[in-house]
């Protein structure tokens, strides 16, 4: 079994609405992956397509599984068809547009999630790469471009405080409960981001510990 499926549901494919794992329930999951960054759902989202998903992202249903997702539903809730509608009336500005040209992140069923809430704002730039399973290939957040190097989790920490010894029991943690790969430092005006990519699946149990610790910490 290679990286990029780490375990037997990656293959076989998730429990969902459809009627495509790649196009439906791999959308919901790169929608709820932005969600997860923003920390939230935003006022306007505008999806990029690039590739096959913008080809055929209407009779896939891409179009309500990136709605879905963004609302924070799961791939087998029965709202997701009616994701569009329900945004909607939340007020959600949503727009989808078809892009020329090859992916920039180098993969055919791209989508690129440009997410705002009045000043506030993050991309996110994901693909789905089969089995409803996704990779997450760049982010931008506090107006600092990141590009992961490995496939999900990834874990990304705002540290506002800006204090090493919270760094380092991060850190120490994660090598604990959840080697990482790979760990960068970005420093911006208003905090320190923290990115982490972890080699295994994270329990629930250690998001919620993760949770309860640190503040402002994303778990992809």
């Amino acid at each position: 079994m290679t990286n990029r499926y780490k375990s037997v549901f990656d293959i076989i494919g998730p429990v969902m609405v459809g009627p495509s794992s790649s196009h439906t329930a791999g959308a919901v999951a790169i929608g709820r992956a932005g969600n997860k960054l923003f920390g939230g759902v935003p006022r306007k989202l505008t999806v990029h397509y690039y590739g096959s998903f913008a080809q055929t992202h209407r009779g896939h249903g891409t179009d309500y599984a990136i709605a879905a997702g963004i609302l924070g539903f799961d791939t087998d809730d029965l709202r997701v068809p009616n994701a569009p509608e329900i945004a909607k009336k939340r007020g959600i500005d949503i727009r989808f547009v078809e892009e020329d040209g090859p992916s920039p992140i180098d993969h055919p069923n791209t989508a690129i999630l440009d997410m705002s809430s009045g000043t506030k704002k993050a991309q996110i730039s994901g693909c789905s790469i089969g089995g409803g399973s996704i990779e997450i290939r760049h982010l931008v957040i506090h107006d600092t471009e990141i590009t992961p190097t490995g496939s999900l989790p990834i874990i990304i920490w705002l540290d506002y405080e800006k204090e090493i010894l919270n760094e380092q029991n991060l850190t120490s943690l994660l090598q604990e409960k959840a080697p990482f790969s790979k760990k960068r430092i970005f420093h911006t005006k208003d905090c320190n981001i923290y990115e982490y990519d972890v080699e295994n699946y994270l329990k629930p149990a250690l998001v919620k510990e993760l949770k309860e610790k640190f503040e402002n910490i994303i778990c992809l």
